[in-house]
C-alpha cells in the first residue's frame, strides 16, 4: 500500500478537519447523525471534551462528514484511505457498507467508485475501541458488563488517529513499489520491484540523488548500479529517489516516487553493525501521546521531539508499543534516527494489572489468548508499510510477553519464521524481567536481546547498590547463555514528579532519577556487548487511573508538556561524549 502522493497522474484530497461525532448506539445510515458534536480528525476523541464518561467510553462511536465528487473524478479509480483508526473501523458511504479493518495502527484503503455519486456524498465510520483475548493490543473484556481491563500500561486512546485521504489513479496503477539493493564496497546494485494492476506495455524507473541530480534509468525488472554511493548512516541521512513511470502505447498511466537509503546491517559477535561499524543505540521508548490530541497525529510535536532528541545526542527510539505514523517514519529517515519498529503486540500476558502487578503463579497466557491470527496479520501490514524505510534497523515482534510460560516458544516460532520470509532485518522480542534468562523460552529465536529492566525501581527500590549488583548478574547470565547476541536495554526508568526535590534523594524526586540512571550507566559501561540504552520514557504520558500512577506514568525525562527534568543534563553530557 503506497503512501498517498499527488503528481501528474494522481490527485489527493485530505478529509481531515472537524467531523460530526456521536456515541449513540442507534444510527440511521441513511440520515445524518443525531445529537452529534464536533470532533477533530486526526485525533483521539477521549480528551477533546469535558465529558469524563466519553473519555472513558468503551464501545462503538460514530464519525461523519460529507465529501464532494466531480464527474471527471469518476472516470478514474477513486480510493478512500485511512492512516489508522483505533482499533476497528467499519466504513459506510451513502448508507452502504464498504468494508472494515481491524488493527489500530496501520493504514487501510478501499476503492469506492461503486459507492459514490457525483455531488455530495455521506461518509460514516463506526469506530470500536474494544480489545479482548483475540486482539492486539490484548485486554480482558467482559461483554456482559462492558468492562475492559487493558493488559498494558498506557491509555486506550481511540478514534481516527491519522490522516484520511481521497486519491485517484487510472485503472492501471502501481500497487506496490519496493526498493531492493545489494551494497558491496564502492557499488550499490538497485533492483526495484513493483506490482502493477491493469494492462501496460512499459515501466521505466529513473534514479535521482538527494540533490535531484539525475543518475540514470532502468526498466522494471532490470537493475541499476550506483558507483561510490553515499550511505545512509546514523544521524547522517542520505536519501536517493526512484521514480517509476508506467506506459501503454506511449501514454503515461501512472507514476510514483519512492525515497530510499543505502546501508548495511549485521549482527555478530555481540555487536550491532551499521555499514560495517558497531553502533550504540542511545535514545528512548516513546509514546504518541499529548494533551487534547491523545494518540492522534501531531506533526509539530513530532518535529519538536526529534529536535529535542538530537539536541540530547540521542540517535534512536523504539515505536513502543505500536507502529507510529508514516509521517514520523519518513522524518526518521530524513534525520538519521535508528528505529526499532514494534508491532502492537503488547499485553500478551494474561494476569497483568497495573494496580496489582503480575501474578507469579499464573501460567495460562498461551491457553487464554487467541491472538495468533491478528498477530500474523499485524506483522504483515507492518512490514508492507515500513520495509522501504532505511531508519528501520530491527523489527520487534512483541513487548513484554509471558515468555517464561509453557507455549511461548510454540506461539512465537511460526511468527519468527513468517517474518523471515518477509524481510531480512534483525528480529527481537522485548523481554520482561519475570521472563529472565533462567526461565525464558523465546529469546533463542531473537537476533538481539532487548531487555526491559527496573532494578532500583520495581526491584531493589531505593537500594541502588543492590540494584547494580542484580543488574550485573542479569547481564552476565544472558551473555553466558547467548554469548554472540548483543544486548539493548529497551526500558529502564524511575517515576519522577517534576519539581519534586529531596535532600536525601528519595524515590520520585528528580535527584533519585539522576542517581538511578547514573547507576544503570555505570553497569552498562562494563560490558562491550551491551550495545544500547533506550530510557523509559522520553516524556510523561497518560495511563488509566491507578494508585501507582500519579496523573499518568511519570517516568519521562521530560514532562508531558516537554519541560526538562534535571536528569536531562546528565543524558546530554553522556550521549554527546559517546559520539
Amino acid at each position: 500500500m503506497l503512501y498517498p502522493q499527488a503528481n501528474e497522474i494522481r490527485m489527493t484530497s485530505k478529509l481531515d478537519g472537524m467531523w460530526k461525532f456521536s456515541n449513540t448506539s442507534q444510527v440511521d445510515l441513511k440520515k445524518p447523525l443525531t445529537h452529534a458534536q464536533l470532533m477533530a480528525v486526526p485525533a483521539s476523541f477521549n480528551d477533546q471534551t469535558l465529558d469524563k464518561q466519553l473519555s472513558d467510553y468503551v464501545g462503538t462511536v460514530w464519525y461523519e462528514r460529507n465529501f464532494a465528487v466531480q464527474p471527471e473524478t469518476l472516470q478514474k479509480r477513486l480510493v478512500l484511505r485511512f492512516g489508522a483508526v483505533t482499533h476497528q473501523a467499519k466504513v459506510y458511504i451513502n448508507g452502504q457498507f464498504v468494508d472494515q479493518h481491524v488493527g489500530g495502527f496501520t493504514p487501510f484503503e478501499f476503492t469506492i467508485n461503486d459507492y459514490v455519486q457525483v455531488g455530495i456524498n455521506d461518509l460514516k465510520v463506526a469506530v470500536s475501541n474494544i480489545l479482548d483475548n483475540t486482539t492486539l493490543p490484548s485486554a480482558a473484556y467482559d461483554e456482559k458488563t462492558n468492562h475492559l481491563e487493558p493488559r498494558f500500561d498506557f491509555y486506550n486512546y481511540s478514534g481516527i488517529h491519522r490522516p484520511v485521504v481521497l486519491y485517484t489513479t487510472n485503472f492501471t496503477y502501481i500497487d506496490t513499489f519496493d526498493i531492493n539493493y545489494q551494497l558491496t564496497g564502492e557499488q550499490a546494485v538497485v533492483t526495484p520491484s513493483a506490482e502493477i494492476v491493469g494492462p501496460y506495455d512499459q515501466a521505466m524507473i529513473t534514479y535521482f540523488d538527494e540533490d535531484e541530480v539525475l543518475l540514470g534509468q532502468s526498466s522494471l525488472g532490470g537493475s541499476f548500479m550506483i558507483d561510490k554511493p553515499k550511505r545512509w548512516n546514523v544521524m547522517d541521512a542520505h536519501l536517493y529517489a526512484a521514480e517509476i513511470k508506467v506506459y501503454q502505447k506511449g501514454q503515461l498511466l501512472d507514476t510514483y516516487r519512492q525515497e530510499f537509503g543505502l546501508r548495511t546491517i549485521k549482527v555478530e559477535d555481540g555487536q550491532f553493525y551499521l555499514n560495517d561499524k558497531p553502533v550504540y543505540f542511545k535514545g528512548f521508548g516513546r509514546h504518541e501521546d499529548f494533551i487534547a490530541s491523545g494518540r492522534g497525529e501531531n506533526l509539530a510535536l513530532t518535529n519538536l521531539d526529534f529536535n529535542i532528541m538530537k539536541n540530547l545526542g540521542a540517535n534512536s527510539f523504539r515505536t513502543s508499543h505500536y507502529p507510529y505514523s508514516e509521517e514520523e517514519m519518513m522524518l526518521a529517515d530524513k534525520r538519521g534516527f535508528l528505529v526499532i519498529d514494534e508491532v502492537a503486540a503488547v499485553g500478551l500476558y494474561n494476569d497483568f494489572s497495573v494496580n496489582t502487578g503480575i501474578s507469579q503463579t499464573d501460567s495460562s497466557t498461551w491457553q487464554v489468548l487467541q491472538t495468533g491470527k491478528a498477530h500474523k496479520q499485524a506483522l504483515k501490514e507492518l512490514v508492507e508499510r515500513d520495509k522501504n524505510h532505511p531508519s528501520v534497523v530491527m523489527w520487534s515482534l512483541a513487548n513484554e510477553p509471558a515468555g517464561q510460560q509453557e507455549g511461548a516458544y510454540e506461539y512465537f516460532k511460526p511468527l519468527f519464521e513468517y517474518m523471515r520470509t518477509l524481510d531480512d532485518r534483525p528480529l527481537t522480542v522485548v523481554n520482561i524481567s519475570m521472563s529472565g534468562y533462567q526461565l525464558d523460552k523465546v529469546s533463542s529465536l531473537c537476533d538481539v536481546l532487548c531487555l526491559n529492566r527496573y532494578y532500583g525501581w520495581y526491584v531493589d527500590n531505593d537500594d541502588l547498590t543492590k540494584a547494580k549488583q542484580d543488574l550485573a548478574q542479569d547481564i552476565e547470565g544472558w551473555h553466558e547463555l547467548y554469548p554472540n547476541k548483543p544486548i539493548i536495554f529497551t526500558e529502564f526508568g524511575a517515576d519522577t514528579i517534576y519539581g519534586k526535590h529531596s535532600l536525601y534523594h528519595e524515590p520520585y524526586s528528580e535527584e533519585y532519577q539522576w542517581d538511578y540512571y547514573e547507576a544503570n550507566f555505570q553497569v552498562f559501561d562494563k560490558y562491550d556487548y551491551v550495545v544500547g540504552e533506550q530510557l523509559w520514557n522520553f516524556a510523561d504520558f497518560k495511563t488509566s487511573p491507578s494508585l501507582i500512577r500519579v496523573m499518568g506514568n511519570n517516568k519521562g525525562v521530560f514532562t508531558r508538556e516537554r519541560q526538562p527534568k534535571m536528569v536531562v543534563k546528565l543524558l546530554q553530557k553522556r550521549w554527546h561524549k559517546q559520539n
